[in-house]
């Protein structure tokens, strides 16, 4: 069985940091490229930043590029992002997410966890 659950989140003011991690069990997990999403009080699901296989390539949206990053500890399966100069416009449920192969960046994802929340407040 697949399973994803994440930690990390919690409250924060404006310009502070939180780093998430989502630990990973139930398949390879260094041959699936990872993501984080994030579902946005009244927007849905939206896609935040995603990493290869081989941990060589990343991608972030727009809106946290040079405040967010991804990375992955394939020995221990898990999954991180840090995030750095949080507004409250990143408030939201963050989920770790799966690909279903090792080099697909189309934001089709296999499984997912239940997340964790991440809310940004002065």
């Amino acid at each position: 069985e697949v399973q994803l659950v994440e930690s990390g989140g919690g409250l924060v003011q404006p310009g502070g940091s939180l780093r998430l991690s989502c630990a990973a069990s139930g398949f390879t997990f260094r041959s699936y490229v990872r993501y984080w999403v994030r579902r946005v009080p009244g927007k849905g699901l939206d896609w935040v930043s995603s990493i290869n296989s081989g941990g060589t390539t990343t991608g972030y949206v727009d809106s946290v590029k040079g405040r967010f990053t991804i990375s992955r500890d394939d020995a221990q399966s898990t999954l991180y992002l840090q995030m750095n100069i949080l507004k409250p416009e990143d408030t939201a449920v963050y989920i770790c997410a799966k690909g279903y192969n090792d080099y697909s960046f189309d934001r089709k994802y296999d499984d997912w966890g239940q997340g964790t929340q991440v809310t940004v407040s002065s």
